[in-house]
């Protein structure tokens, strides 16, 4: 290279140098003016787009390119401050400035507070998801309800489109107030660098108050994010608002959350992504008298949400501990007029306004499950008799129903558990086999205190063996309670779903829908209390009694007839007869038998068949006529038998000295749901004709001869 080369290689370079340092010098110069400018766009693009007053205190560079603005605010029009911060520290492009769009990263927020208020009229947070109308907007049909798919939609955009590339607050306190609700969280810190986040928080929600973890990462151009959240100093988080609203409790060690994909057509808005917790737990007096917990749940989900409706689409995946499920399962909501014409149609109370006009559909299989990953897969706290159990071969379950709350009669519902190669190897807290020896059993009044402990089985010596009571007792029962109990495995569907059906219009358990074998099971094995975790343990003994062939079916009703309540204190068919007739088990007849068959499902209502003279009231004398007629056409009885029928019975046990009375009191105060005959499910339960049999008396149930009302008949 020549000398003359190098020296004008050196001067183009000295010029470089110049000018770069002329332009640095110029940026210097005027960066504070740039930065000026480019702050007052700023705020004319927010104020611009959403109904606020924005405003930036001095703002100054710190070094070459981070800027600090102290004092910010944000007021909606005419509405309570929004969002107040001490000082924003940001990095700010120096290409963008000279642009004139400055671009931000790096934010740090110290001493903000966010502020959202809510009265019965207004808030000041609703305009930032609210989308403002165009004149070409396709117009909604907002009578149909709510669009659950749009809204959330606009809900997930407004978060996703709010959330900075990279951030750090510092002391940043949120709070929210309603009428009925309050809210203040509390983040010491909380970074997001690179589209990880992680920080921790404390939260005050209506009381409830939880230290938590979070830790995630979010791409909030692809509407993409993981997040985990876990409770600090190994204590669980705790759901707020349900505790006030529903009086439940539920908890978890760690939640996990992932929305991978999102996807809005024709107003319906479909999410796919999936939900995890580990040591999940519920409580709520109706559904267990302890908590239900579920050591690992995970959710693989396809949800789609539209015009009042919501659903779990193909593709959806659950694993329950060791089980796996693949649920469809869809909600819809009627409109307003179609839901008042459902409530008026079914007779549904203000109570069921939340059921009035809902449409739901189910349809649930699982995965053939080993017998012992099936029971090491229960939720704790509902099969408390059944942990610890083991088995062999395979278990599958699956599940259809259908409701329709504007045609109830229309419900259906199908459970099925199926097995092969089945059997118990090993029993868990209960030997479910012990129904085939003497064992104790403990009699419960409904407040779950011990009446009296005693022996069935032949040890004791009021136990009465099968054939030793009397044919038309067994009968009787069977006939008012269970008509297939020799035939069926342990369920009626039919009178399972219109006892559901008479609950969901009361909204209480109004009505059974029992076989003698759950009554067995209930009794033997589980407590009193009506809880829905019960009925579930209940009906998986039943299940696992009736398909493993555990004890006999007259086996099972032998050990029925002498445990179960029949008076005050009276337990077992020996104390029963003695009690009312002063009789054998064996002596009774057909009007006697009748009675007993007629006071199971209410014993405690015993005295209140009868006047204070001892005669059989009209809804009595209905249903010894209804029961008996059945008994004739079954063969159970000759029709001479049925003609001759004595619609009364002579009470010469200690029971006379509590019915019978010199004055008619006892029908003066008995209490309006008193009787316990509710004779058109049986005849629900035969599945036949509601006909009854020619000389049957039809006198409703709710008259007597004279047309004196009595007490409306209840099942149990």
């Amino acid at each position: 290279m020549t000398p003359a080369t190098k020296k004008k290689i050196a001067l183009g370079f000295g010029i470089l140098v110049l000018l770069l340092a002329g332009a640095v010098g110029v940026f210097f110069l005027k960066r504070q003016q740039l930065l000026d400018y480019a702050l007052a766009q700023v705020k004319t693009r927010v104020e611009r787009k959403y109904p606020v007053q924005l405003t930036l205190g001095p703002a100054k560079f710190t070094d070459f390119n981070t800027v600090r603005v102290e004092g910010v605010s944000l007021v909606p029009t005419g509405k309570d401050t929004l969002l107040r911060a001490r000082s924003i520290n940001a990095s700010l492009s120096a290409r963008s400035l000279f642009a004139g769009r400055p671009v931000f990263s790096n934010l740090q927020i110290d001493n903000a507070r966010l502020t959202a208020l809510k009265t019965a009229a207004t808030d000041n947070f609703s305009f930032l998801y609210k989308k403002k109308s165009r004149p070409t907007a396709v117009v909604r049909d907002t009578t149909q309800g709510t669009n659950y798919g749009l809204l959330l939609n606009q809900l997930i955009e407004a978060g996703f489109d709010n959330i900075p590339a990279e951030a750090d607050f510092k002391n940043f306190l949120v709070t929210y107030r309603s009428p009925g609700h309050a809210a203040t969280i509390d983040m010491p810190s909380l970074t997001i660098e690179d589209g990880n986040i992680a920080g921790q928080l404390t939260a005050t929600i209506d009381s409830v108050e939880n230290r938590v973890g979070i830790q995630g990462r979010v791409e909030p151009r692809d509407y993409v994010v993981q997040a985990k959240v876990y409770g600090l100093n190994k204590r669980p988080v705790v759901f707020p608002y349900l505790q006030q609203r529903y009086k439940a409790r539920v908890q978890f060690d760690t939640l996990r959350f992932s929305l991978t994909d999102k996807e809005l057509d024709d107003d319906e808005l479909t999410l796919r992504g999936t939900a995890a917790a580990s040591n999940f737990a519920v409580y709520q007096a109706k559904l267990a008298d302890r908590d239900i917990v579920v050591r690992s749940g995970v959710m693989d989900f396809v949800a789609t949400l539209g015009q009042g409706a919501f659903s779990l689409d193909e593709g959806t995946k659950v694993t329950l501990n060791k089980m796996v499920f693949y649920p469809a399962i869809s909600l819809r909501k009627l409109p307003v007029q179609q839901r008042r014409i459902g409530k008026k149609l079914n007779g549904l109370t203000s109570r069921n306004d939340l059921l009035a006009g809902l449409q739901f559909k189910a349809d649930i299989k699982s995965t053939e499950t080993t017998a012992n990953d099936f029971f090491a897969s229960l939720p704790e706290g509902m099969f408390e008799t059944l942990e610890g159990t083991k088995g062999e071969g395979t278990l599958t379950y699956s599940l259809k129903a259908a409701l329709d709350m504007n045609q109830l009669d229309s419900l259906t519902f199908n459970s099925t558990l199926r097995s092969k190669n089945f059997r118990v190897t090993r029993w868990g807290n209960e030997d479910l086999s012990k129904l085939n020896q003497a064992f104790a059993y403990t009699a419960y009044n409904d407040k779950g205190d011990s009446i009296r402990t005693f022996k069935v089985g032949t040890p004791n010596r009021d136990f009465t063996p099968f054939n030793r009571i009397s044919n038309h007792l067994k009968n009787a029962i069977l006939t008012a309670e269970d008509p297939r109990f020799f035939t069926h495995k342990g369920f009626m569907e039919k009178a399972f779903v219109k006892s559901a059906i008479q609950n969901i219009k009361e909204k209480r358990f109004a009505r059974g829908g029992s076989t003698i074998s759950m009554q067995l099971v209930k009794n033997v094995f589980l407590t009193r209390k009506k809880t829905l975790a019960r009925k579930a343990e209940e009906t998986l003994i039943v299940w696992i009694i009736e398909n493993t062939r555990v004890a006999s079916k007259e086996r099972m009703f032998e050990v029925y007839l002498n445990i179960i309540e029949w008076g005050p204190k009276v337990y077992g068919v020996t104390d029963a007869a003695r009690f009312y007739f002063d009789k054998s088990p064996s002596e009774l007849n057909l009007s006697e038998s009748l009675y007993l068959a007629s006071i199971v499902p209410k014993p405690k209502f015993y005295r209140y068949s009868f006047d204070s003279y001892g005669n059989l009231r009209g809804s009595a004398r209905y249903f010894y006529r209804l029961i008996a007629g059945i008994m004739a056409k079954r063969g159970m009885i000759s029709q001479s038998a049925y003609d001759d029928l004595s619609l009364g019975v002579a009470l010469n046990g200690p029971a006379r000295k509590y019915i019978v009375t010199a004055v008619d009191t006892v029908r003066a105060f008995a209490p309006a749901d008193s009787a316990q005959f509710e004779p058109l499910n049986l005849i629900d339960l035969l599945g036949g004709n509601t006909t009854p049999d020619a000389g049957v008396n039809t006198t409703p149930p709710d008259q007597d001869d004279n047309n004196n009302p009595t007490p409306n008949p209840q099942q149990p």
